[in-house]
């Protein structure tokens, strides 16, 4: 089978590996001619192109799914609206008719509760902070297009793994945290992550709603304690949170992400069920 991979970053290269190793076609698209020689030699059928410039995307091959997991990057001076909601419109319209099923990985930054409640796919959706407001409007965009019947929406909570565990370096070195100790973070780890879409795509009939993470929310004090207490490091100090809009408004984020429907469609177990697994993983492969 013929696959597209939009966004072959941290979560998106390992499950274009995955593809690839079990015989399908895997093309990417990507901006950069030096990941697109390593996607090459690894098997996969580079495209060059970006979401947000139409014109290059007027090429894109046949295929059958495709992987949309866009993520942003401040350093490139776009809106995040502009990434999210205009690149997912410009994709959508450069897609060949052959499509049979689009995975969007969207964010659970999509809910703006911050009283600590539970939320899950039937909770109301009023999003705080620029991210989920694009995320939503993106969602939105896609359910109404010709595509939304075999769409699969999988809102992420914040993926974490290797290369890639939030304020390791302030631990380490013994600075404070800026953001408040009480708030709870949702997290899912990178390899569970990966095979949740893969058993998304795979298994569940769209059009399809589902929360991805591990289900043990945990308080931002707790979190940062344990990885401290792995790191040898000092007990962490939290200060106010200061900076710009965007750093405020992540800081007041408080909910708790539910994934009763995750376990329930998927018959996953998770490899790292909880912070602790993941954080001991990453810490052990360090050393």
């Amino acid at each position: 089978m013929d696959k597209l991979v939009v966004g072959c970053g941290y979560l998106g290269e390992p499950i274009a590996e995955h593809w690839l190793r079990a015989g399908h076609r895997v093309h990417v698209l990507t901006r950069s001619a030096d990941h697109a020689s390593r996607f090459s030699a690894q098997g996969m059928f580079p495209i060059l192109g970006d979401v947000t410039r139409p014109e290059t995307l007027t090429e894109l091959p046949n295929v059958e799914h495709v992987l949309c997991a866009l993520g942003y990057d401040r350093r490139s001076g776009l809106p995040i609206k502009t990434i999210y909601v205009d690149g997912l419109k410009y994709l959508l319209a450069a897609l060949p008719r052959t499509i049979t099923r689009f995975v969007y990985v969207s964010s659970t930054g999509v809910y703006g509760q911050n009283d600590g409640s539970w939320v899950d796919e039937n909770s109301p959706c009023h999003p705080t902070r620029e991210g989920g407001v694009a995320c939503l409007e993106a969602e939105q965009f896609l359910r109404q297009h010709s595509l939304g019947d075999r769409s699969i929406i999988l809102r992420m909570c914040g993926i974490y793994g290797p290369g890639r565990v939030p304020r390791m370096a302030d631990i380490q070195n013994g600075r404070s945290i800026a953001t408040p100790e009480c708030g709870y973070l949702n997290l899912i780890y990178r390899d569970d992550a990966v095979s949740t879409v893969l058993l998304a795509e795979r298994n569940l009939v769209p059009p399809d709603l589902i929360l991805v993470g591990d289900g043990n929310p945990v308080l931002r004090r707790d979190y940062f304690a344990y990885l401290a207490k792995l790191l040898d490091a000092p007990v962490p100090c939290f200060t106010p949170p200061q900076g710009t809009a965007h750093v405020a408004a992540r800081a007041l984020s408080d909910k708790r992400v539910a994934n009763r429907r995750m376990l329930d469609r998927l018959q996953i177990t998770l490899q790292y069920p909880s912070f602790r697994e993941g954080l001991e993983s990453v810490v052990a492969a360090a050393k």
